[in-house]
């Protein structure tokens, strides 16, 4: 019974954190407090989960990963709006509702540009959210919404069920934080905060979610049982009173009112934490919304005032290209300063060769500029006849700006990528590659160690940690620490590791881990497998053209070659610890299903593919052999179907010898 108090004591305490926090925006309780008592209830669940309840906070950092989302039928629907596009569209529609209610009176609030979703409580307890979907049937995203901070978990003085309607999103400033990641890391960035939201709130793993830092502002109440409300600006008030948070309203009765409410939510819209593309005006009184009505699509009592995009022109001065993590050359814009969406632009980006190519983008341009989804500016296009004399086509370097090494298009897409083994602009990415567990396995150097030896000047390249002192390690930590000899001995370690290791940690494109083990069994030795052309390299099973060709080029590159000297001289280790390549498997196809007694799936797979076979997941005709171990089920069955051979595990093991 103590720890039943004190656990309902703590989750109390940090509910309120949590509310004043997220909510408010005022917290008063510090982060150390905070991690402690958060920290002490994730002990005390430890040891009583018989008390956990959906409503803890330990909750919100996110559960397991799901297969999918469970469609949900909302029991009241979640209505679109009718867009209007101007003033005067916007009087026609207050001129209908006067038709019906000589008077009204509106509440005007700002349109956040996020994702739908209903939160459903029971008893004051959060039970279920769902994204609107197509209105009557969304999807089930509880343990994603789960994470959401300004969502409260529980509810006092609630009723026994009450549904609410809000708008999540992503804060402008999490959005570019996300996007600067995305783009260090060479991934495609978001277009706007509405889709990076949708994204994040349809992961299969809450822990993703969670990471995305995503908020909410509840804008309706759909259902609430045993309580009546007069106005719509009333039932947010409520909602308030319960600890929501809800979106902001004016009340208006005149024309003159609502404009003016208008343009201030749109002049101000640059202060605001989150993106909207409008402002929605609604009937306030809620006995006349149910004597207006809906029509098929829309409520006759309420429209979306839409903001035209803000379009302006300005001169590109300069094209800037970076180098991001990944090696991808991004050019951006350097312009005219011009006031957008409330804020100053200087720059805008190019994306890639084909985005300055198809809209004939040249320095001296004047070009016309809009902030995509209000974040990001983007050149919609140019002014042809203000372009000045002499003004050239741009095309993007065929050489990295960062360290000079040759730069390939990707063959997947319209990226242009430096080649460079020891490029500064990827040195942490590809440190962070090279000791990965796959590759050479060095434990101990997490991606904040290697920054700091980075930063110190430490390394330069993957190489460089084959020659670090004991003295320099030690500067990195507390004196007396003995992670530093940790971290060394580790190092000299994976000296000895086998080539597959070698060849995967070197981060040649096109190379995993599979392909490492294939060449070190076909080539035996490191040497020789960089005196391999393409035409050999091609001869090698599961080496197609593409990838035998960034290997030849990574091996003929300057930087590549000073890579393999460095470890060379390191005393790394370049010969195969493994048998020699074995082809007897070569063009057999194996299946495995059931239980094996003598080795797991994975072990099952590394032996056939060692000997030149391959491993699928289904049974069909092409199948060679279905191995079949215990419980073997439906894929035994097919192969009888068939007539695919089916080899017991004492079978299956019995060609492995031959082997």
């Amino acid at each position: 019974m103590e720890a039943k108090d004190e656990i309902r004591r703590l989750r109390e305490k940090l509910n309120e954190a949590n509310y004043r926090y997220y909510v408010l925006d005022a917290p008063d309780m510090a982060d150390y407090d905070y991690d402690m008592a958060l920290r002490r209830l994730e002990e005390l669940e430890a040891a009583h989960p018989e008390l956990i309840t959906p409503d803890s906070p330990t909750r919100r950092v996110g559960g397991e990963a799901i297969s999918q989302f469970e469609k949900v039928t909302h029991q009241v629907p979640l209505e679109s709006l009718q867009d209007v596009f101007s003033l005067d569209e916007l009087w026609d529609f207050d001129a209908r509702v006067r038709e019906t209610i000589p008077a009204p009176e509106y509440s005007v609030e700002p349109k956040v540009d996020g994702l739908s979703v209903a939160l459903e409580y029971e008893n004051g307890v959060f039970v279920r959210g769902a994204t609107r979907g197509d209105g009557r049937i969304g999807e089930d995203v509880t343990e994603n919404l789960r994470t959401v901070r300004s969502i409260p978990m529980s509810l006092q003085n609630a009723p026994a069920r009450l549904i609410v309607r809000g708008e999540v999103f992503m804060p402008k400033q999490v959005f570019e934080a996300l996007n600067a990641k995305r783009e260090e890391n060479g991934e495609p960035l978001f277009a706007n905060p509405r889709n990076a939201a949708a994204g994040s709130l349809r992961q299969l793993d809450p822990q993703i979610a969670a990471r995305r830092q995503l908020d909410i502002l509840v804008f309706n109440l759909q259902l609430c049982e045993g309580k009546t409300f007069a106005t719509h600006t009333e039932t947010l008030d409520y909602l308030a009173s319960l600890k929501f948070k809800v979106i902001p309203y004016e009340r208006c009765t005149k024309k003159e009112q609502i404009a003016a409410r208008i343009e201030a939510i749109d002049a101000g819209r640059g202060e605001l934490r989150y993106d909207i593309d409008g402002a929605v005006v609604k009937l306030n009184d809620l006995a006349g919304r149910a004597r207006m009505g809906s029509t098929a699509k829309f409520p006759r009592w309420a429209a979306a005032y839409k903001y035209p995009p803000e379009i302006k022109q300005t001169v590109l001065r300069e094209i800037v290209v970076q180098v991001g993590r990944t090696g991808v050359l991004t050019p951006k814009a350097v312009v005219d300063p011009v006031r957008l969406a409330g804020t100053t632009v200087t720059n805008a980006t190019l994306h890639n060769q084909d985005f300055i190519t198809e809209r004939d983008i040249r320095v001296g341009d004047t070009v016309r500029i809009r902030k995509a989804g209000e974040i990001i500016p983007e050149i919609l296009g140019v002014v042809p006849e203000k372009r000045p004399a002499g003004a050239q086509p741009y095309r993007l370097p065929a050489v990295c700006p960062v360290c000079g090494a040759p730069v390939e298009r990707d063959e997947d897409g319209a990226a242009l990528r430096c080649t460079g083994a020891e490029c500064p602009a990827q040195l942490s990415r590809n440190i962070a590659h090279f000791v990965s567990r796959d590759a050479m396995d060095i434990d101990g150097l997490g991606s904040a160690i290697v920054d700091q030896l980075i930063d110190a000047g430490f390394v330069k390249s993957p190489a460089d940690l084959y020659y670090l002192s004991l003295d320099q390690l030690a500067t990195l930590w507390k004196k007396g620490d003995k992670a530093p000899k940790k971290l060394l001995d580790s190092i000299t370690a994976s000296k000895s590791n086998d080539l597959s290791k070698l060849i995967y940690a070197l981060g040649i494109r096109q190379v995993g881990a599979k392909t490492g083990k294939v060449l070190a069994r076909e080539f035996g030795t490191l040497d020789a497998l960089m005196e391999a052309d393409a035409e050999a390299l091609t001869n090698v099973r599961d080496v197609g053209a593409i990838t035998a060709e960034s290997i030849a080029s990574w091996f003929r590159s300057e930087q590549g070659r000073h890579v393999v000297e460095r470890l060379r001289a390191a005393g790394v280790n370049f010969n195969s610890l493994a048998a020699p390549a074995e082809h007897r498997f070569d063009g057999l196809t194996f299946v495995l299903t059931g239980t094996l007694e003598r080795f797991t799936r994975a072990e099952a797979t590394e032996r056939i593919e060692e000997l030149g076979g391959k491993v699928s997941g289904s049974v069909s005709k092409k199948t060679s052999f279905v191995v079949a171990g215990e419980e073997a089920g439906s894929k035994l069955r097919k192969a009888n179907e068939l007539g695919v051979p089916v080899l017991s595990e004492e079978a299956f093991l019995s060609m492995l010898e031959e082997a």
